[in-house]
């Protein structure tokens, strides 16, 4: 009697020892997803370089597209708007990047005004009829305008705006006049969320 008790006590003994070996084994090749998520989390709130691209192909519109890379790596549209949120066509106020992963806004205007003056002396290359305009200027982020995973975005982005165009015939700067035409405001910041 005292055998089969001991032999028992040995095979329960054995069972629970494969149970938490293979729980140890298992634990150890599969880490828990909630620390996996905090350290996505914290990585992601430190911050770092942000590497911003807004482009428009042959359009003076309000809508454009943008990519980003380095600590923010999303893209999707931006759109050209007042802080009330309609539409700016002017270009003259925000730009609202509406990525896949969440949104926020950029202050434009101080950038716009730099351009809209270099502008002014369209066409750049009257024998060509083409421009080629380029300023620099910083994109702050608009305070509180982050959504999704951009909820609590801060910083700017020192960026150049560009433009290279080939305007129509006969050669006049107005809007809408052009053949082919590239728009891009591109630059990095250091920014934290």
């Amino acid at each position: 009697m005292h055998r089969n008790r001991v032999a028992a006590v040995l095979a329960v003994a054995a069972v629970a020892g494969a149970l938490v070996t293979g729980g140890c084994v298992s634990a150890a090749t599969k880490p828990p997803a909630a620390s996996a998520t905090a350290s996505a989390r914290a990585a992601a709130a430190t911050g770092g370089t942000a590497n911003i691209m807004i482009y428009a192909v042959n359009t003076d519109g309000a809508y454009w597209h943008a990519i980003m890379s380095g600590v923010i790596g999303d893209y999707g549209p931006a759109v050209s708007i007042y802080p009330n949120g309609q539409v700016d066509s002017a270009h003259n106020s925000e730009m609202e990047l509406r990525l896949t992963h969440g949104s926020f806004r950029l202050s434009i205007a101080a950038l716009d005004k730099k351009f809209v003056k270099s502008a002014s002396h369209e066409p750049v290359y009257p024998k060509t009829c083409t421009d080629f305009i380029s300023v620099t200027g910083t994109t702050p982020i608009v305070a509180g305008s982050g959504t999704g995973a951009y909820h609590r975005i801060r910083g700017s982005f020192p960026v150049t705006l560009t433009l290279n165009e080939v305007e129509a015939r006969p050669c006049h700067s107005s809007p809408g006049a052009f053949r082919a035409q590239l728009i891009t405001v591109a630059g990095s910041g250091t920014i934290s969320f």
